[in-house]
């Protein structure tokens, strides 16, 4: 079984869901990067109070200080990891995979969770957030498709990209995932 992971997948898709599974039954570490920073900032940490400066202003965390959480966890990491979350574009993969080869955990696959706009939209609207309308929801879809959608040709050009159907139940979208990774 591959324990060095990149689950993506446009908004809504059900990374994170699939992620919490997979990393309960396979004893992984989920590294979610808003969990990341979130969890560094109740820390305390050097790093913490650099990326709280950074959120109070209501800015972005850099690509340099979100490489820095994700590096600080990974090396104490000897049972495999799951990332959700980053990289979101392609500069960070190239960054991500210079720190992945300096601490020798080379990724060994991505999980691309594809999934139809007709069916992502319906799941979305339907978790009843305030922040998912039709107009919000499409502009993230269109985000996600400028900047992260590239990374789909990067790792597959790297040879290590499985696409999911993710229009399925959870349950058959899980089964997929296991038996692409096994």
């Amino acid at each position: 079984m591959k324990k060095k992971l990149l689950f993506i997948g446009p908004p809504g898709a059900g990374k994170g869901t699939q992620a919490k599974l997979f990393c309960t039954k396979y004893g992984l570490e989920h590294l979610s990067t808003g969990d990341l920073l979130r969890d560094e900032v109740s820390s305390g940490s050097v790093l913490g109070r650099k990326a709280s400066e950074v959120m109070n202003k209501g800015e972005l965390v850099s690509d340099e200080l979100v490489l820095s959480i994700v590096e600080s966890r990974l090396v104490n990491i000897k049972q495999g990891w799951l990332l959700d979350g980053f990289p979101r574009n392609v500069n960070q993969a190239n960054s991500l995979q210079n720190l992945l080869k300096k601490i020798d955990q080379p990724l060994e696959a991505v999980i691309s969770i594809q999934i139809s706009d007709n069916y992502l939209i319906k799941r979305l609207l339907a978790r009843g957030r305030e922040d998912d309308n039709e107009e919000v929801i499409a502009n993230r879809l269109q985000i996600y498709r400028d900047k992260t959608s590239p990374l789909v040709d990067l790792y597959r050009k790297q040879g290590i990209l499985v696409g999911i159907d993710g229009n399925a139940d959870i349950d058959v979208v899980f089964s997929c995932i296991e038996k692409a990774l096994g």
